[in-house]
């Protein structure tokens, strides 16, 4: 039997894995990181690029197709083999990028196989080796969901970890579950000319507390494709296709050639044996984490990434493993990290986003802003979609934002970069805005905002012979 003994132990290579040991060795821990197989990171295999890359070919077949709104005549020539084979390749480059940062962590650092806790912070892999370390970091992402009543259907079960590996684009697809990953391959897989239908049990896209930004994303993207809230599902084999039944506020019945399961991606806790740490833990078999240490209680294990389940986004589980790995090099001495402001992009067309603390939206004042008579969107023919802001009642301080607009992944970011930055609506109001831009969309719920607190505008051009500026 072999021992390993480290400071630091970490379990996961993905991206909050990879950054929490890099930060534990770097503030003088010895470091352990396992992994069962060191084959990438989820946003380079099955999340953030593929997904991108899917969503790139649709937008040049969508541009293609909706040309003759400028007096272009096109009409776009799907090659379903070519879309994915370009797809497997950019992917493969992005994956060599990562396999190369794996490349450089020291020998003896990295250790193939699955852990599993044998006590607080021990742990025994499953080619025997037993791992005694000071700490542990826990950062083992996470899997896709499928719900059991697509059992009589799983061969024709696609996640995101195996729709990019198909050869070629499928017929007919349904997307189960109507949140960020659902209705970005939904849309992506309808524009490239896949039939496409949405399903999910809730009432609203992508579960945005706010009904209004939802209800216009839904409009938008239900003139695409078909879209059913509210709806309990049935599925059955028939003629070796998925044929899914529905009730509830629609009904109906389908036949599908695959059925795209992306209704979550639960944390990959199941089997780590944390029954043998004696922590607590909650109904689904996972511990709680300190959303600004990472510590889980006071024990010496931290979580971090996706697994963490908190905010399951690169720049995020980045930043986590860092705070993680930091701390589990200096336990007991744990201090909170430095978060930053809450920030996701969903990246449909119009591209929805939430930033900041959008939980006060009862505390605070909304300004909003409508981009149908927006300039720059209606020269390019994008003229739907909503933004609201959130502020302090007092002075008038961003608090937050939802937004299902053209160019939202942008704007989202200045928004995200405002409310760090502690600025008011008033503030900024008072930057420089290029005409025709985008953010000139969002002028008129900070003007909603400083009339709302009483605050004083700074002298704006007047924009009123502009139409739609």
């Amino acid at each position: 039997m072999t021992t390993k003994i480290c400071d630091v132990a970490i379990i996961g290579a993905g991206t909050a894995g990879l950054a929490a040991e890099l930060s534990a060795r770097r503030h003088g821990a010895s470091t352990l990181l396992i992994d069962e197989s060191f084959s990438g990171t989820t946003c380079t295999n099955v999340g953030c690029m593929p997904s991108k890359l899917l969503i790139a070919a649709a937008a040049a077949a969508h541009g293609a197709r909706h040309a003759r709104t400028f007096g272009i005549a096109a009409e776009p020539v799907v090659d379903g083999v070519a879309v994915l084979k370009r797809l497997r390749l950019e992917r493969d480059r992005f994956i060599a990028g990562v396999d190369k940062s794996i490349g450089r962590i020291p020998d003896g650092v990295k250790w193939k196989g699955r852990a599993r806790f044998t006590g607080l912070t021990t742990l025994e892999i499953d080619d025997g080796t037993v791992v005694e370390a000071k700490a542990v970091v826990i950062a083992v992402g996470a899997a896709p969901s499928i719900p059991a009543f697509l059992d009589p259907v799983q061969a024709a079960v696609l996640t995101n970890e195996t729709l990019f590996d198909l050869e070629t684009l499928p017929i007919s697809v349904a997307v189960i579950g109507a949140g960020p990953l659902g209705l970005e391959l939904a849309q992506a897989l309808s524009r490239l000319g896949v039939e496409t239908r949405v399903f999910d049990q809730g009432d609203r896209l992508a579960s945005l507390d706010d009904k209004e930004v939802s209800g216009q994303l839904a409009h938008i993207l239900g003139n695409e494709f078909p879209i059913h809230l509210e709806v309990q599902l049935s599925a059955r084999l028939d003629a070796g296709k998925a044929l899914l039944s529905w009730t509830g506020r629609s009904e109906g019945s389908a036949s599908f050639d695959y059925v795209l399961a992306a209704s979550g991606r639960p944390p990959r806790l199941k089997d780590l044996g944390l029954e043998s740490t004696g922590l607590v833990l909650d109904e689904h078999g996972a511990p709680k984490a300190d959303p600004c240490s990472l510590q889980c209680g006071a024990a010496p294990i931290f979580l971090a990434g996706d697994a963490a389940n908190g905010r399951p986004v690169l720049h995020e589980a980045q930043a986590e493993g860092a705070i993680a790995g930091h701390n589990a090099a200096r336990y007991p001495d744990v201090l909170p990290g430095k978060r930053m402001v809450p920030l996701s992009i969903m990246f449909t067309d119009p591209a929805m986003a939430v930033v900041g603390d959008i939980s006060r939206r009862s505390a605070t004042i909304l300004g909003a802003a409508s981009f149908e008579d927006q300039g720059r969107a209606k020269v390019f023919a994008t003229n739907h979609g909503l933004a609201h802001i959130l502020a302090d009642p007092l002075d008038g301080k961003l608090i937050g934002a939802v937004i299902a607009a053209p160019a939202a992944e942008h704007t989202a970011h200045l928004l995200a970069w405002s409310i760090q930055h502690g600025m008011t609506a008033s503030q900024m109001l008072a930057l420089p805005y290029y005409h025709p831009t985008y953010e000139e969309g969002l002028k008129p719920a900070f003007r909603a905002i400083c009339k709302a607190v009483g605050s004083s505008m700074p002298m704006e051009r007047d924009d009123g012979f502009l139409a739609g500026a």
